[in-house]
């Protein structure tokens, strides 16, 4: 089994971005999370982080038929990219959105997500944590699914 995780703009600077709504764990901490998540339930882990929304289409564009599932932290592109949404949307692979902050305790733009209706799931709120929860639970899906 092969999961992507992807991750969106200025993702790269978690630890120094506003460590009160991020925490102080870095992106590498984050995808360490996810790679060990997915190594104990038997699953190989790809990390990918980019600042570009094309490049981050063009990621879930081309893993049809390489990945089983997409756990993606899309960040400020959750509330503006149709592109994204729209990726998803068409690769049909399980994805589960991911947000490290709760976004619905925050400002009211991020209240809305674009990609969220093309998900199978959504979580948010549990810091880096989230990374392997996300990670794992999607596992749990698609061990149910093969079935």
């Amino acid at each position: 089994m092969k999961i992507l995780v992807l991750n969106g703009p200025n993702l790269r600077l978690l630890g120094q971005r506003e460590p009160g709504i991020y925490g102080e764990g870095t992106l590498a901490d984050a995808e360490a999370l996810a790679v060990t998540a997915g190594k104990q339930l038997g699953a190989h882990v790809d990390c990918f982080q980019s600042d570009i929304e094309g490049e981050l289409v063009k990621k879930i564009g081309e893993a049809r038929g390489v990945y089983d599932g997409i756990v993606i932290n899309p960040a400020a592109y959750t509330h503006t990219s149709i592109a994204l949404r729209d990726a998803i949307a068409a690769v049909e692979i399980p994805t589960v959105e991911l947000h490290i902050s709760n976004t619905h305790k925050r400002e009211a733009f991020r209240h809305v997500s674009y990609t969220a209706p093309v998900c199978m799931a959504q979580l948010q709120g549990f810091g880096i944590q989230g990374y392997s929860l996300a990670v794992a639970g999607l596992i749990a899906h698609l061990q149910c699914t093969k079935k």
